[in-house]
């Protein structure tokens, strides 16, 4: 979505009237004291200590949060709490966001707010203590509910009509009743988001997780089955063709599925290369789809702008968080989408060119190409391998910087929470600078909090201790390659100096375009006798991201030389070229190699590319004839 766009929908929601019905809870957070209090006279016992407590709206009131959050003219919050403290500091909570709780009712007997104390030492959780669990509604209660949902129906945009808890909707009679109103309200907006009576339900838009849609259509899952996307979307048809209503089904990281009378949407979902915590990612999807809805947005687009939302939500960790519109318009500026996720994970279901081995992800590539006349390269573990094994190098430099002393003490659960921490870093920031790297390490050492504030390096440090690590193995290197040792083959993959010139007879303009130190770059390619072939440039980094970045690249080559986006190749084995790539307009071939053999496909690599967006797959260049009649579409232009 572009920017203007979405400052466009944010402006509508200026003038949008919600209502929100649902299970009203409230998270309280005691954060303990380690040392503990006084030893009570009456028992004997050691007495536990709260240093900190906090308090904030759960349930249909994270939603509200979420809602209150995106500005609108107004929001109604429609339930009932318990007549008791945890009840009195919601409806402030509530207040406080901005919403009318004039239809908050307050059941005295039988009823306790639905609260869930968090009783936290450090990072840790103790087991949770829940009141409410055995609430039962009044009638009075559920009348009065009635009441203010018609009252909502009349007069605001959208109704959430929200559960959460289990039994919080007490019979048959309420949901009958409830019906009848969605049926006579048949043109309003209402968007159900119901954990145990989805089907319960009619004349309402739903919102729900894969899952749940299978469990819609009689299917016996469990909470972490994997439903694939073609199941998903049989089972979201019939949902829809059974209820007439637009459907949502949210798939994680996978993005959303919207079911609707233009038919089904795929909307992909926006990888985060952070730690996340996925609490309350469904409330902000619901909330800010249901926003959409109300402002006249067409339930494809209200996915997009909900996938942005939850984006925000999920890196907000240890809170349920909310996303501003500024912090939605950060994110879709430049985010990053999760792009065929099952064919990534699944190599069975790859398909490929005629006769070869060169994987075709995206059908629709094959019509575009044949106009191709600038081609970028990344360089290490695209075309050379001198540099093979950095991974192995960085892994100890960041465990070292981020354990500190506790390095050679650090117990086993700690040492593998900090290892897959960097494992998961280095995975993910394959073929970004170097420095860029340093900096993402500097914000893991501070999150994990091992090392004291003044002995924590900058960028320019740890780089520094990394970089001699790594000069040492790639120089050893270099001088094989310079006495005659070992050979260019040695450090190149299969056919890659072989294609490089048959794409220079071609008339293609070529660039290399490296995370890595650009003198290193030009030094390294010099002593493989290829640089000559780069008459676009051979570039790197030059300490300095405000300066360099295979983004500005990429752009440059497209706006310096008036491109169509089917005009330039990028072809790299790191998801940052293709992802920047894809967000051009370009055609990105992602090389998973193997560095170690040089030739033969990397499963691993294969899947990060895939969903970084590549559209097609080589593992190396022996079949660059066929290759190079791809990607000029030789018979077309025969």
């Amino acid at each position: 979505m572009k920017q203007e766009r979405i400052k466009e929908i944010l402006k509508k929601f200026e003038n949008v009237k919600i209502a929100v019905y649902g299970d009203f809870c409230l998270d309280v957070y005691w954060d303990m004291d380690s040392e503990g209090s006084e030893v009570s006279v009456e028992t004997g016992l050691k007495a536990e200590s709260v240093e900190k407590h906090t308090y904030s709206p759960g349930g249909a009131g994270n939603i509200v949060a979420n809602v209150a959050a995106l500005h609108p003219k107004s929001i109604k919050v429609i339930g009932v709490l318990g007549a008791d403290i945890y009840g009195n500091e919601l409806r402030s909570k509530l207040e406080g966001l901005g919403a009318d709780i004039s239809a908050l009712t307050i059941q005295k007997d039988n009823f306790n707010t639905y609260t869930y104390i968090k009783k936290m030492y450090g990072k840790k959780e103790d087991p949770r203590i829940d009141f409410g669990l055995k609430n039962r509604r009044s009638k009075e209660a559920d009348q009065a509910i009635f009441q203010n949902i018609r009252a909502a129906l009349e007069d605001h945009d959208v109704l959430i009509f929200n559960q959460q808890v289990v039994g919080s909707i007490p019979n048959e009679e309420f949901i009958y009743a409830v019906n009848t109103l969605f049926e006579e309200f048949n043109d309003k907006v209402v968007i159900l988001d119901s954990r145990h009576y989805n089907d319960k339900f009619k004349n309402v838009y739903r919102k729900s997780n894969e899952i749940e849609t299978a469990v819609l259509n009689g299917k016996d899952t469990q909470p972490h089955d994997f439903i694939s996307f073609s199941e998903i979307k049989k089972h979201g048809a019939k949902v829809y063709e059974r209820y007439n209503k637009p459907l949502f089904v949210t798939c994680g990281n996978r993005g959303i599925i919207t079911f609707d009378a233009h038919g089904i949407n795929e909307i992909p979902g926006i990888l985060i290369n952070s730690t996340i915590d996925t609490v309350g990612a469904g409330d902000t999807s619901l909330s800010a789809i249901s926003l959409c809805l109300a402002a006249g947005i067409q339930p494809a687009e209200a996915a997009r702008f909900a996938n942005f939302a939850s984006a925000i939500t999920i890196q907000k960790l240890f809170t349920t968080g909310t996303a501003s519109g500024e912090e939605i318009l950060a994110i879709s500026k430049d985010a990053d989408y999760n792009f065929r996720p099952e064919l990534a994970n699944d190599l069975r279901t790859a398909r490929y060119y005629e006769d070869s081995e060169i994987e075709i992800c995206d059908t629709h590539v094959t019509s575009v190409l044949g106009n191709i006349k600038h081609v970028v390269f990344d360089h290490d573990g695209t075309i050379s391998t001198q540099r093979e094994g950095w991974e192995a190098i960085m892994e100890p430099v960041m465990l070292r910087a981020i354990l500190g002393d506790l390095y050679e003490t650090a117990d086993k659960a700690l040492y593998d929470q900090v290892q897959n921490r960097v494992l998961d870093f280095i995975d993910t920031s394959t073929g970004i600078q170097t420095i860029v790297q340093m900096e993402g390490l500097v914000k893991m050492v501070e999150e994990f909090g091992l090392v004291p504030q003044e002995d924590i390096l900058d960028k320019f440090g740890y780089k520094e201790i990394y970089n001699d690590a790594l000069m040492e193995m790639v120089n050893e290197r270099m001088l094989k390659l310079n006495s005659r040792q070992l050979t260019v083959s040695d450090f190149t993959l299969k056919g890659a100096v072989d294609f490089l010139k048959a794409l220079k007879s071609q008339g293609a303009i070529m660039y290399l375009a490296s995370g890595t130190d650009e003198e290193d770059v030009i030094n390294e390619a010099k002593s493989l006798g290829y640089d000559h072939l780069f008459d676009g440039g051979i570039h790197g980094s030059v300490g300095d991201i405000s300066k360099y970045s295979k983004k500005m690249v990429i752009e440059k080559i497209i706006r310096d030389n008036k491109l169509k986006g089917n005009e330039l190749v990028v072809i790299g084995d790191g998801p940052v070229e293709i992802k920047e790539c894809i967000k051009a307009g370009g055609i990105a071939i992602g090389i998973a190699s193997d560095e170690v053999r040089r030739y033969g496909l990397n499963p691993q690599k294969r899947s990060r590319l895939i969903k970084a967006g590549a559209q097609i797959i080589i593992s190396d260049f022996s079949q660059s004839d066929t290759l190079l009649d791809l990607i000029f579409n030789t018979q077309k232009n025969a």
